[in-house]
């Protein structure tokens, strides 16, 4: 359940305790879905998925400000959608207490793999047939069955970590060859680096030591040596050491750059201080104008 901090330092529920069974004309969604978004292949998915085994994740709302009764859409504009065409009236929601906490243009048409994972799981947990499951989301039984194996072997800080990233499925099959620990490094990685494709978790796989694998032995890269793996094992093992400590000091040194990059923009509109930087120090003029020109460092 999201939580939040309140102004007093005590942690606030982010939802209200109980879901709302609500009438769908009394929603109010915040964006139109397109016609060609409903002509979509994963529109036809979840139309597909509701008509087989109903909601599984509810829309989230939020109450509107004014005396109307009526709710904002938060998220599942095309659940909700989904249901109008299919001539329901209402919809089971959860109801947010923070609207301004929740991030409105975020894209709802498309799951993250884990979460498809848990909503397969619940359907499974409420008695659906998986026949029935892979018919709705258009797949064969053998995949619906890899995607329900699809965090075994992941530790649970690991799969939390990536539970709302488009992560490849053949990447948490190099994951489970390692140890919890490097799991997590690994998961880290991807995230910061933005990169969750298969091959870039098989190169993570390739770096990691011995002694950081389930299985005892190390993976092996065609044309390496096993001299050239190791060596390359420790270049790896230095580089995300170098990176986790750049990492920490990026919030503060981001923000020094910034107020560095206003006082100079604010210096060098004194025409009588350019004047001077000019005549007698036109170095240091030349770079504080790079400072104050650079891209990406404002507020």
């Amino acid at each position: 359940m999201t939580r939040r901090r309140s102004q007093s330092g005590g942690v606030e529920i982010g939802f209200e305790q109980n879901s709302v069974r609500l009438k769908i004309a009394d929603i109010r969604p915040l964006h139109v879905v397109s016609p060609n978004i409903k002509r979509s292949r994963k529109y036809s998915q979840i139309v597909s998925s509701i008509r087989e085994i109903g909601i599984i994740e509810p829309p989230v709302v939020t109450r509107c400000r004014d005396s109307s009764g009526a709710y904002l859409l938060l998220d599942g504009h095309l659940r909700v959608e989904v249901l109008k065409e299919l001539g329901e009236t209402e919809v089971t929601c959860l109801v947010s207490t923070d609207d301004e906490g929740f991030t409105y243009n975020r894209r709802v048409n498309r799951l993250a793999i884990i979460q498809e994972h848990k909503m397969i799981l619940k359907a499974i947990e409420r008695g659906a047939p998986e026949k029935r499951i892979a018919a709705a989301l258009n797949i064969d039984v053998s995949t619906l069955r890899h995607k329900v194996r699809l965090l075994d072997g992941i530790c649970p800080e690991a799969a939390e970590l990536l539970k709302d990233k488009y992560v490849a499925s053949n990447a948490f099959s190099e994951l489970r060859k390692m140890v919890p620990i490097r799991q997590i490094e690994a998961a880290e990685l991807m995230i910061a680096m933005n990169k969750f494709t298969g091959s870039y978790a098989r190169a993570l796989l390739a770096a990691t030591t011995k002694d950081q694998l389930v299985a005892p032995h190390s993976p092996k890269l065609r044309g390496l040596t096993d001299e050239q793996i190791a060596l390359m094992e420790r270049e790896a093992s230095n580089l995300e050491r170098e990176f986790k400590i750049a990492e920490q000091s990026y919030g503060t040194d981001h923000l020094d750059l910034v107020l560095a990059k206003g006082y100079l923009a604010k210096l060098l509109r004194n025409t009588r201080i350019v004047r001077y930087l000019n005549s007698n120090h036109q170095e240091i003029l030349g770079e504080f104008r790079k400072i104050a020109d650079m891209e990406g460092a404002s507020a």
